[in-house]
């Protein structure tokens, strides 16, 4: 979940090239929306990406409380280019399981998930 496209297109790009499905959300409404209709379809996303700050929208922080009423096993990654916001030092107490900061490399985004999903970088 990102408001801005061009971020979509390049996550969407780095993560199809690692070998990840991907479908996007502008802000939290559109996200809880699709977590919501996979979810009752039995086939969860593994694992969302959450853009801590949208104008005018929904944040990754109150998206990510509403998916936990729908899936208490959400997997989140907060992601911002406001380092300084404590979500980002501190993302395990908001309930994100890693922490992306803008801009990212593939690298950096290859590493964040080997350490969600326990494999060797």
């Amino acid at each position: 979940m990102d408001d801005q496209a061009s971020i979509l297109k390049m996550v969407g790009r780095m993560l199809n090239r690692m070998g990840y499905e991907t479908e996007f959300a502008i802000d939290g409404t559109e996200a809880i929306e699709k977590y919501r209709d996979k979810y009752q379809s039995l086939n969860s996303f593994d694992l969302v990406f959450l853009d801590l700050t949208i104008p005018g929208g929904m944040g990754g922080a109150k998206t990510l409380i509403e998916l936990l009423k729908i899936d208490p096993n959400v997997k989140a990654v907060v992601s911002s280019g406001y380092s300084n916001d404590p979500i980002m030092s501190n993302f395990e107490d908001y309930g994100f399981c890693g922490v992306v900061p803008k801009p990212y490399t593939k690298d950096q985004l290859s590493d964040a998930l080997n350490k969600i999903f326990g494999k060797k970088g």
